[in-house]
């Protein structure tokens, strides 16, 4: 992925918080959903099934996965609303299931950007679940070590995300 799209991805999660008045994790995730006009369905699902959104009536669904923790949920709707913003002529052709999309992990289908559309909703959803801004407040110019369990695992609690989220996030920021 290019850095242009990087930041036209960046300014559109920004702009939403932005629209919202959301300067301060934990950013509230259901709440810019249902903003958007999308209906969210928590549904028991297989394991590997994350979450899906398609478009019916005009009206965006979110299915997210109901066994799974809060964290993953958060980060599902995040990914789905980042399909919604990035890729909504996809989404309104054709339901959008994501079966365990790699949760901010790099792996040899992202390193290679053979599935750009999940590549590009992941970053979606670390940008609005996770702004370089907000972390940069966290932090107060304090030196971080990510290699830190107990300092990222806090950092991760206060934004309602994983610590391996945190972590990725960071150490792309950051790093």
């Amino acid at each position: 992925m290019n850095h242009q799209t990087k930041s036209k991805i960046r300014r559109k999660a920004l702009s939403l918080l932005e629209a919202q008045g959301i300067s301060s994790a934990p950013v509230p995730v259901e709440r810019i959903a249902k903003a958007l006009g999308a209906n969210l369905r928590f549904s028991p699902l297989d394991d590997e099934l994350s979450g899906m959104v398609y478009v019916k009536d005009g009206t965006p669904i979110v299915g997210v996965n109901a066994l799974h923790h809060p964290n993953r949920q958060r980060f599902t709707i995040a990914h789905e609303l980042g399909h919604l913003q990035l890729h909504r002529t996809e989404i309104t052709k054709e339901i959008h299931v994501d079966k365990g999309f790699p949760m901010l992990m790099r792996n040899t289908v992202s390193a290679e950007g053979v599935n750009e559309m999940e590549i590009e909703a992941n970053l979606f959803a670390a940008e609005l679940l996770m702004p370089e801004s907000f972390l940069a407040a966290s932090l107060d110019g304090e030196p971080f070590d990510i290699d830190d369990e107990g300092a990222v695992s806090t950092l991760a609690k206060q934004y309602k995300v994983s610590a391996s989220a945190m972590r990725f996030r960071l150490g792309n920021l950051f790093a």
